[in-house]
């Protein structure tokens, strides 16, 4: 008996030691390395397509014969025009009476100097309205003239030359210039049916080689 009492005190004081022990151990922190997966995330690209109109192509080829520096604006005096219900004719037309199509301009043509001011809007001897783009111009005048002119009844060059200009003989040099256009217009218009047609009717048909007969030749027997 005396020697359990004994085992049980060692093994109970061993205990004790052990419990001792590992409430000493110093702590260890064990780096982990983990892997952390990034989010993805799908990119969508949208780029709007705007078909050229149809005046625009007009109005460019028409501005390159003039010479002008405003032919690759085409398209914004066709969207211009279009937005404040203006004739897409007007605006170009002025255009060639105030500046020769833009050739002649306060500040010149240079885009550093340049006023783009193609129209005589707001020039007064040696001031002038500078613009900030030819596309800005474009705009401005469209606006101008359905607010200013249209607006109040001057629907044409001949009344709106009342107010515009001193020139008697603005309103008709603007018809002028519209008119031209126009007939560049419906000449154009006329060779692209022609050509389509043309392409119509030249497309070669595939030959076709004739087979030969399947019915039966028929003998014809001489009696004499």
């Amino acid at each position: 008996m005396r020697n359990l009492f004994n085992k049980t005190k060692q093994a109970l004081a061993f205990f004790v030691i052990i419990s001792i022990l590992i409430i000493n151990l110093p702590q260890v922190t064990i780096p982990v390395q983990a892997k952390i997966e990034q989010p993805k995330y799908e990119q969508s690209f949208y780029i709007e397509s705007k078909s050229l109109d149809t005046r625009a192509l007009i109005l460019k080829e028409y501005l390159s014969l003039k010479d002008s520096p405003m032919q690759n604006n085409a398209q914004d005096f066709i969207e211009a025009a279009d937005k404040h219900g203006v004739d897409w004719k007007l605006v170009p037309a002025i255009a060639g009476v105030e500046s020769t199509f833009g050739k002649q301009v306060p500040g010149g043509t240079n885009p550093q100097n340049s006023s783009f001011n193609a129209y005589g809007w707001g020039v007064y001897g040696t001031q002038a309205i500078y613009f900030k783009s030819w596309r800005d111009g474009i705009y401005t005048l469209n606006q101008g003239l359905k607010e200013n002119y249209i607006n109040k009844g001057l629907i044409n060059p001949y009344s709106i030359n009342r107010v515009y200009a001193a020139s008697p003989t603005w309103g008709e040099k603007v018809s002028y210039f519209m008119g031209d256009l126009d007939q560049y217009a419906q000449k154009y218009n006329k060779n692209l049916e022609n050509s389509r047609l043309g392409d119509i009717l030249s497309i070669r048909q595939i030959p076709v080689t004739p087979r030969p007969s399947t019915m039966p030749m028929l003998a014809v027997i001489a009696f004499k």
